[in-house]
């Protein structure tokens, strides 16, 4: 194991166990089945929902996620990195930060014949939903839990924000939800874009008419509900109105944009 290998404390047991706390033994792993690949002639990625039992005899589920040159090109990496490394740096960077995230099991990259291959090992979300499964179940959700929902979300998106980051891919896909008696919970997934907010409000502008354009099943006033929990306001005042006035004006230029 490379010392620039990353095995979690809380994951390198029942790794060990099962013969899987290394780059070759993951890579080589073939025994459950493949959720989705992507491929073509120079490069491929899968990804493998891997369920392993501990000492206890409890499953301990991952997902297990193996790239082999699908790389991401920045001024630090002019020739590109595995795409893979920059979420895994992105998932420890918002832990750092106290945002909820995946959780990194492993991961590690090595570079065999030119080729640039990386591994990722994150924690599976089971309890939590896509926002987009909650929508499915708008109409059945009392009005107490479609409040708890869209207040974790806005906690979460606004956490992100305050930390002076933008998820620059934000949809309702990637908001991850769970409802408890205690109301609900969120994490963000699918970090690979996230960057700094180098242009401010505009930036945070961006991530909102993302996800509030892609929002259809919320209405109007659910919606206002959402900003409002996300600006820390009881009523619209004039920074929130402005701050509407650039997200609905992105909306329609979107909108009327070609496709």
């Amino acid at each position: 194991m490379s010392r620039s290998d990353f095995i979690a404390v809380n994951a390198r047991d029942v790794l060990a166990r099962h013969g899987l706390d290394s780059f070759d033994d993951l890579w080589r792993y073939r025994e459950a089945e493949q959720m989705a690949v992507s491929r073509d002639q120079k490069r491929w990625k899968s990804v493998i929902r891997l369920v392993l039992e501990d000492v206890n005899g409890l499953p301990q589920n991952f997902y297990l996620k193996r790239q082999d040159q699908q790389l991401a090109r920045s001024l630090m990496h002019p020739l590109g990195e595995p795409t893979f490394a920059r979420e895994f740096r992105a998932i420890q960077h918002f832990a750092h930060l106290g945002i909820p995230a995946p959780e990194a099991a492993f991961f590690a990259q090595r570079r065999i014949n030119g080729h640039k291959q990386a591994i990722l090992l994150t924690r599976a979300l089971d309890v939590y939903k896509p926002l987009t499964y909650w929508y499915e179940q708008w109409r059945d959700l009392d009005w107490r839990d479609r409040q708890d929902l869209i207040l974790a979300a806005a906690a979460l998106i606004r956490a992100l924000h305050n930390a002076g980051r933008m998820h620059n891919n934000l949809y309702p896909k990637h908001i991850f939800l769970k409802l408890d008696g205690d109301g609900a919970g969120a994490r963000l997934i699918d970090l690979v874009e996230t960057r700094p907010a180098w242009l401010g409000q505009q930036d945070r502008i961006r991530d909102l008419k993302s996800l509030l354009r892609e929002s259809y099943v919320a209405t109007p006033g659910q919606k206002l509900r959402f900003f409002l929990a996300y600006m820390g306001k009881s009523r619209v005042d004039t920074e929130a109105r402005r701050s509407l006035e650039l997200i609905g004006t992105r909306v329609r230029r979107k909108a009327q944009s070609p496709c």
